[in-house]
């Protein structure tokens, strides 16, 4: 029955309450992760409960179990408390579940409300007539998916109270408290006659503000509460509320916060229900789950010497047979032992207090990062060996052990896209009932790209592309960060992250060429708190599916360009037709995930619908090209430095070095035009794997090579030549072909890929027929040898190129990018 709170003694302090935290008779998990291992919600002894909050300086204890008050009755014999409970109810129209916290009630009164709780409309009038103090709980929180800004509207005028919540987003606390702090007599007015009900309390514009913690691992009791100076009698308390005398004060918490209570629940559960409670002091893994999920404020003297210890008694990972594990489970128990003796960071974490909820949070949110990231190379490794080899049944079981990492990570995944989504409501609701631009959301209404590459720092036309966009979007004052992932570049740049990769691998088909594999949850944290408005990804490789990753648990818009006919790579580096239909496959999954696919040529765009790609998904890319660097008033006399160069006529290529680009042909074909023509010389501007078999394929004719040129030096280079040559067939675009006609000189390209697109035929330069090097040697013969053609083409060229400036081509492309 109800306590007699006139025996409380009554002195007037400062009195602080969390009005919102779970024992263990909250049965009901909301986290589908903790549904589907079958744990209940909360683990925490209620009189377990009581001994932390008054640690933690609470004057007051309740417990604020689901529908329930068995745990405030537990500890009802204890000073300072009062029975109280969050009640489940909904909008009787469409279901919309919500969550009321009522305080001080009787048990009498706890059977009444669970005989009218499932209509809200019905609640409020019971709570009202009875004077029972109550709050809307978490208010901008959908806790069934169905809360509408309608739904957060009929909230206002049934409750004077409302929650600021510690396990919620930061943002979505400030934009409650913006919202209710700017409502006007007007705005109840037109909400009462909009949704036709009228408020039960006086000046029904002015609210409320309570806070609680809605722990329900024990961790964060406490840590978010409600204060006010007055008398420590309870009714005092609760009268300060509904007088708009007591204030809410929350801790940041983060999705770290929410993942780490995920992590907490459920070991606790497997503690029980596994029962190896005898076995944590004799296991160091244990014992630091133990310590970082249980929330005991044990006594840490001497731990890491008592786990040094048992661990040298035992087996350390360093002293088996050298034997790497082959399960995930193997592989995760062996990588984070390793890690709890090699790691200074977490060799730290032991000695610091276990009671600093940010410090615990941070050093789990590093731990499983750490395990995870070494696990997961290892078994991107071992996929892509069996990927090469096209061993199919091994590559089945590498999927299965990524599904395993999935798992291990989820809570994290859910974390983040739960704070997402409550971000953006709240965002929703603010813009509807403030002045307030969202601004306040972090990013000005603008659009804010993460810009996903593997290819920055190489020497191709999509890097360098990429590299003026961020020159031109810092410039612009746009939104844009290039995310890659590089182990030899760790300057800084302004517009780039950078992520140092946890993996590295070598594609024994193409050498110089590595896969960097980034760390998952490190780019998913690091976009979550950049508040990123859209994803762009452009390539499909290992940061490419980072970015699909970040996509779906963050819910942003997601678009691509597709830069490179990796099939046909694939096919043409291994001879191996199977792997070119393996990798269509995967192209066409990833692809078909996006909102938007943009092209770099028509015939690119044709080939994927033709493969399947939705047609109303991929739109042309306009690329442009850098018309003051390139240009042909940078003719010099550049090749004076190189003796072996004719003083005639200049025949140029500028790229990789790789036997894809088809410069074979172009080498059959230079032998010959030799034969016809003494005065021309073959530049070969580039590096790559072929480079020393040209070299020696060349020998004894006019070439040269000059290496990988760049900046002014290559622009000399263009408008020293006098004709360019592109003989790829696999180049999506090939900026390249840009450069060479915007330094004034025509260009030669075949009849396949995207380049043929970026010339006029017969105007600015010649299409010829792919693989074929007397078609090519024809067209290299026609143009050297009618100087008069060959300046009319260079001319149209440069002014073909000066109606496709990058800077007006960036407008464009951003405008397309932000216009998902």
């Amino acid at each position: 029955m109800k306590k007699n709170l006139r025996s409380e003694a009554m002195t007037r302090t400062i009195v602080k309450a969390d009005l919102h935290v779970h024992s263990k008779y909250s049965k009901r998990p909301t986290e589908w992760i903790l549904q589907k291992i079958g744990c209940p919600e909360s683990f925490t002894e209620p009189t377990h409960l009581y001994n932390v909050a008054k640690q933690r300086g609470m004057s007051l204890v309740t417990i604020t179990d689901h529908n329930i008050i068995d745990g405030c009755l537990e500890i009802a014999h204890l000073p300072g408390t009062f029975i109280s409970e969050e009640v489940t109810t909904y909008f009787p129209d469409d279901g919309c579940k919500v969550h009321v916290l009522v305080y001080n009630i009787t048990e009498a009164a706890h059977e009444d409300i669970q005989k009218i709780r499932e209509n809200i409309f019905d609640l409020v009038n019971y709570l009202n007539e009875q004077h029972i103090v109550h709050v809307i709980a978490h208010p901008l929180y959908a806790v069934n998916e169905r809360l509408t800004i309608e739904h957060f509207e009929k909230l206002l005028l049934l409750f004077k109270n409302f929650e600021l919540n510690g396990a919620r987003d930061e943002q979505q606390n400030a934009c409650l408290k913006r919202i209710l702090s700017q409502l006007q007599p007007r705005d109840i007015t037109q909400l009462t006659e909009k949704h036709r009900i009228v408020p039960q309390f006086p000046v029904p514009w002015l609210k409320n503000l309570t806070a609680g913690s809605d722990d329900h691992s024990s961790i964060n009791i406490g840590r978010s509460y409600t204060y006010y100076e007055g008398s420590d009698w309870i009714e005092d308390f609760l009268l300060g509320i509904e007088a708009n005398r007591a204030q809410g004060f929350t801790r940041t918490a983060s999705p770290h916060t929410l993942a780490h209570d995920i992590y907490s629940i459920a070991y606790q559960f497997y503690k029980k229900k596994l029962g190896f409670e005898r076995h944590v002091n004799k296991d160091m893994l244990l014992r630091f789950l133990d310590q970082f999920l249980q929330g005991n404020p044990e006594e840490e003297k001497g731990l890491f010497a008592r786990i040094y210890l048992l661990w040298h008694q035992t087996n350390h990972p360093g002293t088996n047979d050298g034997a790497q594990p082959q399960t995930i489970e193997g592989a995760l128990r062996y990588e984070a032992q390793k890690l709890l003796l090699d790691d200074p960071q977490l060799v730290n974490a032991f000695k610091r207090s276990k009671d600093d909820a940010y410090h615990v949070e941070k050093t789990w949110f590093y731990f499983v990062n750490q395990v995870s990231d070494k696990v997961s190379s290892q078994f991107a490794n071992y996929f892509l060996d069996h990927l090469t080899s096209a061993n199919i049944f091994n590559i089945f079981q590498s999927i299965g052990s990524a599904g395993a990492l999935y798992t291990l990570l989820s809570p994290y995944f859910l974390a983040f896209s739960l704070f997402t989504r409550q971000r953006q409501f709240s965002k929703k609701v603010q813009e509807r009932f403030t002045k307030h631009s969202s601004s306040d959301s972090g990013n000005n209404g603008r659009a804010k790209i993460a810009h996903f590459t593997d290819t920055f720092y190489e020497v191709n036309g999509v890097a360098i592309t990429l590299q003026q966009q961020v020159e031109l979007a810092m410039k612009s004052n746009k939104d844009l960060t290039v995310i890659t992932c590089d182990a030899e570049h760790n300057l800084a740049m302004p517009g780039v992250k950078n992520f140092k990769p946890i993996g590295v691998y070598d594609l024994p088909e193409y050498p110089g060429q590595k896969l960097f594999y980034p760390s998952l949850l490190e780019m998913l944290n690091y976009c979550y708190e950049e508040n990123f408005t859209h994803i762009h990804s452009a390539t499909p490789g290992p940061i490419g599916l980072a970015a699909l990753m970040v996509k779906h648990i963050l819910k942003l818009p997601f678009s691509g360009t597709y830069h490179t006919a990796l099939p046909q790579y694939a096919q043409y580096l291994t001879g191996d037709a199977a792997i070119e239909e393996l990798m269509w496959k995967y192209m066409l999954w990833y692809y078909e995930q996006m909102d938007f696919i943009y092209v770099p040529s028509r015939s690119t765009g044709d080939e994927l619908a033709e493969k399947g790609i939705s047609p109303h998904k991929i739109k042309l890319l306009p690329r442009g090209v850098d018309t003051n660097r390139f240009n042909p008033s940078k003719r010099n006399g550049y090749f004076e430095r190189y003796p072996a160069v004719k003083t005639g006529l200049k025949l140029l290529y500028v790229g990789r070095v790789s036997k894809e680009k088809n410069l074979q042909i172009l080498a059959n074909a230079f032998k010959m035009l030799a034969q016809l023509m003494d005065n021309v010389t073959l530049v070969i501007v580039g590096d790559g794997p072929y480079l020393a078999e040209m070299q020696e394929t060349m020998s004894g004719t006019p070439c040269v090579f000059t290496g990988y040129l760049e900046g002014d030096e290559l622009a000399a280079v263009y408008a020293s030549c006098d004709l360019f040559v592109f003989p790829s067939t696999t180049d999506t675009f090939g900026n390249v072909v840009l450069e060479a006609q915007a330094s004034g000189i025509p260009v030669i390209v075949t009849d396949e890929g995207g380049p043929r697109e970026n010339i006029i035929p017969g105007e600015t330069g010649l299409v010829v027929e792919s693989d074929h090097k007397l078609s090519l040697l024809e067209a290299i013969h026609g143009l050297l040898s009618d100087p008069q053609r060959l300046r009319l083409m260079g001319n149209a060229a440069r002014q073909y190129m000066e109606s496709r400036s990058f800077e007006g081509v960036f407008d464009t492309v951003w405008e397309m990018y932000q216009s998902q």
